[in-house]
């Protein structure tokens, strides 16, 4: 990955699972931060990179990218040294994107209810309505997460650290916000110590 890299990032956001890959693989990049309260993922600039209005975005010299399971596996590829993908396997890889994709299009939509509401409504009992189902609904995700992908594997491929793990993280960092104790998941919660004494995630902001 050439050094004029750049992840579009905003702290709290899913963006955070791509910025701990890039510490991981020891990637040179630059790191540009939104400020979300300031409406700047909305602005001009911005969108004339990411469209979608959304972070991550990773502008790399090939073009720019965005979601956050296409960028997780372009800095595991860019960077196969740092062992973040298990690239020769073909069955273990696409494992690796199921579970990426499970985090994208169930949790992360699970959780967007509470915080997003609006995207999906205009009325406002029907935003509460929705904010009111978030812990449910991330329970049932993190009880899958726990007994069917986690088991009693140190991280979520096995023995080897990849990008999965980062993002697992992430959104696992969401649940206290949604009404959900970690601890609710013990597996989750330990992986969630594991990831946090990282030196990568050491150095988040």
């Amino acid at each position: 990955m050439a050094s004029q890299t750049t992840l579009y990032y905003a702290a709290g956001t899913c963006a955070q699972a791509v910025l701990i890959a890039l510490y991981e693989a020891d990637a040179q990049f630059t790191l540009k931060t939104l400020s979300f309260a300031d409406n700047e993922q909305r602005s001009p600039e911005y969108l004339s990179i990411n469209p979608k209005g959304r972070v991550p975005a990773l502008a790399t010299e090939h073009g720019v990218l965005t979601e956050t399971p296409a960028l997780l596996l372009y800095v595991a590829q860019t960077h196969p040294q740092a062992r973040l993908a298990p690239l020769h396997d073909p069955f273990a890889l696409a494992q690796m994107q199921e579970f990426n994709a499970y985090l994208a299009s169930t949790a992360h939509i699970a959780h967007a209810h509470r915080p997003r509401a609006s995207r999906w409504a205009d009325d406002e009992a029907a935003q509460a309505s929705m904010r009111a189902k978030v812990p449910q609904n991330m329970r049932e995700c993190f009880a899958v997460i726990e007994q069917h992908y986690l088991g009693d594997k140190t991280w979520v491929m096995g023995e080897q650290f990849t990008v999965a793990d980062g993002y697992l993280y992430t959104v696992a960092g969401w649940l206290k916000g949604d009404g959900v104790d970690i601890a609710e998941f013990p597996r989750v919660a330990a992986h969630f110590e594991r990831v946090k004494a990282r030196a990568s995630v050491q150095r988040l902001k």
